[in-house]
């Protein structure tokens, strides 16, 4: 069956950094779009990043342009997202997800990890 599992999440200072990693297994993981999202207490489930199965293509929302850092190893079945210059408004549960379409829509995402908490602190 398909596992995600997300990992490198944290506490970290503001202005820190963290690099979260998620790895992908019992799926052809190249043939995948992924996606982080996240999901702070009392908010609903946003997009984050994501990136083309060959990752060639990436979209982040805009408050995180020019912070976040979507990549991926395909060799590897791993998806990453560096998180630089982050803020306290960035603290939520983290999550990897893979789907058929590229796109920002989590629920066009079929497969999802349990997620990583980032807490970061002013």
């Amino acid at each position: 069956q398909v596992q995600v599992v997300e990992s490198g999440g944290g506490l970290v200072q503001a202005g820190g950094s963290l690099r979260l990693s998620c790895t992908a297994s019992g799926l052809t993981f190249g043939f995948y779009a992924m996606g982080w999202f996240r999901q702070a207490p009392g908010k609903e489930r946003e997009g984050v990043s994501w990136i083309s199965p060959r990752g060639s293509n990436t979209g982040y929302a805009d408050s995180v342009k020019g912070r976040f850092t979507i990549s991926r190893d395909n060799a590897k079945n791993t998806l990453y997202l560096q998180m630089n210059s982050l803020k306290s408004e960035d603290t939520a549960m983290y999550y990897c997800a893979a789907g058929i379409q590229y796109t920002d829509d989590p629920d066009r995402f079929t497969y999802w990890g349990q997620g990583t908490q980032v807490t970061v602190s002013s």
